[in-house]
């Protein structure tokens, strides 16, 4: 997995070829294809191991609670994927290369994109039903606030294109977090404070 993501972020999908995914982990070309019968197959087991296996945690994690903590510590533990070198590269991938691979994009965005807005929005969904948030569509928010997240973090990823709007990535995750509560929460919810790990804790 670590040698196809190199390969994979060197060279693009396209470009790129399960022998030298091989060669960089140090195993034949017949051993790899043992496993893998393309690299579009490698590819989605790659995003599985490393990106949806952390959505699945989340979706397990965040099913139950209160969902203004539980929607701090999602968008925290977003923040932190969207900040990390996975997210640059699958992002550029998914950007520039899919469209030619439209299978495996619409799993892309099956398996990845619509999981994890289901995941926000279910939150949401409970904050709504609590009387915690306001009456909103929970879908349409959780789109609107992953795109608040998505977009500084490919200003974060081109910290030296975008220094002026890029930001101390705490203080970015804090003002995006406080924005998304601020617009969901119903005017007779009583706001939570981030307790030391920054989930919140309710007065």
């Amino acid at each position: 997995m670590e040698a196809a993501f190199e390969i994979f972020g060197e060279r693009g999908l396209a470009a790129a070829r399960l022998e030298d995914i091989a060669k960089r982990a140090g195993v034949s070309k017949g051993t790899i294809y043992l496993y893998f019968p393309n690299k579009e197959a490698l590819f989605t087991e790659m995003i599985r191991e490393m990106v949806i296996s952390q959505i699945e945690r989340a979706e397990q994690e965040y099913a139950g609670g209160d969902p203004e903590q539980q929607l701090r510590a999602y968008y925290r533990g977003l923040w932190q994927n969207l900040n990390s070198p996975i997210f640059e590269t699958v992002h550029r991938l998914m950007m520039f290369e899919l469209k030619n691979f439209p299978q495996l994009g619409e799993w892309y965005v099956r398996e990845v994109v619509t999981r994890a807005l289901n995941l926000a929005s279910s939150i949401i969904s409970r904050g709504i039903a609590l009387g915690e948030f306001r009456q909103t569509d929970p879908d349409v928010a959780a789109r609107i606030a992953h795109a608040v997240f998505v977009t500084n973090a490919v200003w974060a990823c081109n910290r030296n294109q975008f220094a002026v709007v890029a930001g101390d990535p705490d203080a970015v995750l804090e003002q995006m977090t406080d924005f998304v509560l601020h617009a969901l929460r119903s005017d007779t919810a009583t706001p939570s404070e981030p307790d030391a790990t920054g989930a919140g804790s309710r007065e």
